[in-house]
């Protein structure tokens, strides 16, 4: 079909066996006024921002299991090497996402940006060094975003549940530093990027971080009985959310082009779950409908 910009888009859904035309969406970004919607297969270059932290050391572990390449990208070749090894398809990608002039040589060639970085909500050892909300979940997001060639397939970023209730209780406690807003703010700059992208915004976070852990032991992790993952198109879940389940739902939408263009809250409650099985996650991802008025 053609766009209302001329261009010409069409997506497939994958998993599914379904079709249908993709809406090119407007955006603020200089020539990104165009998007077809992609999906990452196996083989494909993925950079993860926030590698060594709770979700993104079990994404990486994930990512090299399925046959991706991942760049892990790091203020330290040394931390990234402590833990991951020399796991093959892995290189460590050194930059800081607080300085925008790092950012263009490690996205050189990437068809997937997975962004899972992250601070403590409140004052800690974490902050040092200007690691605070403000530049954790907003700056280094908005430079991730800005610095993004325009062939990326999908920009996979990471949140939290609340970022639309930051006024409510209990997340008006947990804002109060700002993570909340900051964070909603980094959403923001990407659904303004006119980039391929998918938001997750998990619930309390369970299961690791794991530490000092080789990847073959990341794969063994299990949340227990916890194991089945509700999904929403709405920032309303409560509860908590296995890292493990986090990770496998960021790995898995980078093969469903229709989840693209969405904002899903995701939680980990009793049961199975869909483990690994594409066809499972396929059914969930489409299973999940939007409330009026949410887009």
């Amino acid at each position: 079909m053609a766009s209302a910009s001329g261009c010409k888009v069409q997506r497939t859904f994958r998993g599914l066996q379904a079709s249908r035309p993709a809406v090119a969406r407007p955006s603020s970004r200089p020539g990104a006024l165009c998007i077809t919607a992609a999906v990452v297969e196996p083989g494909s270059t993925v950079l993860v921002a926030g590698a060594t932290g709770g979700v993104g050391q079990l994404l990486t572990a994930k990512l090299l299991e399925r046959g991706y390449k991942v760049r892990a990208l790091s203020r330290s070749a040394d931390k990234v090497r402590q833990q991951f090894g020399d796991a093959p398809g892995l290189s460590a990608a050194i930059a800081d996402l607080r300085d925008p002039a790092s950012l263009p040589a490690v996205l050189e060639g990437v068809d997937a940006v997975c962004c899972c970085t992250g601070t403590t909500a409140f004052p800690s050892k974490r902050w040092d060094g200007g690691n605070n909300p403000e530049q954790t979940d907003f700056v280094s997001v908005r430079n991730l975003v800005a610095a993004c060639p325009k062939s990326l397939k999908r920009f996979t970023l990471t949140t939290s549940a609340g970022v639309e209730r930051s006024s409510q209780f209990p997340f008006f406690i947990l804002n109060a530093f700002g993570v909340l807003k900051y964070k909603r703010m980094g959403e923001q700059e990407l659904e303004r990027s006119g980039l391929p992208y998918v938001i997750l915004r998990p619930s309390r976070l369970t299961d690791g971080p794991y530490t000092s852990y080789d990847v073959n032991t990341l794969l063994k992790a299990t949340s227990g009985s916890r194991q089945d993952v509700q999904l929403s198109l709405k920032d309303e879940l409560v509860g908590e959310a296995s890292r493990i389940a986090v990770a496998e739902a960021i790995v898995q939408s980078l093969l469903l082009d229709f989840a693209e263009g969405h904002k899903y809250a995701i939680g980990s409650t009793q049961g199975e779950g869909p483990g690994q099985d594409p066809a499972k996650w396929a059914a969930l991802f489409h299973g999940v409908r939007a409330p009026a008025g949410v887009a």
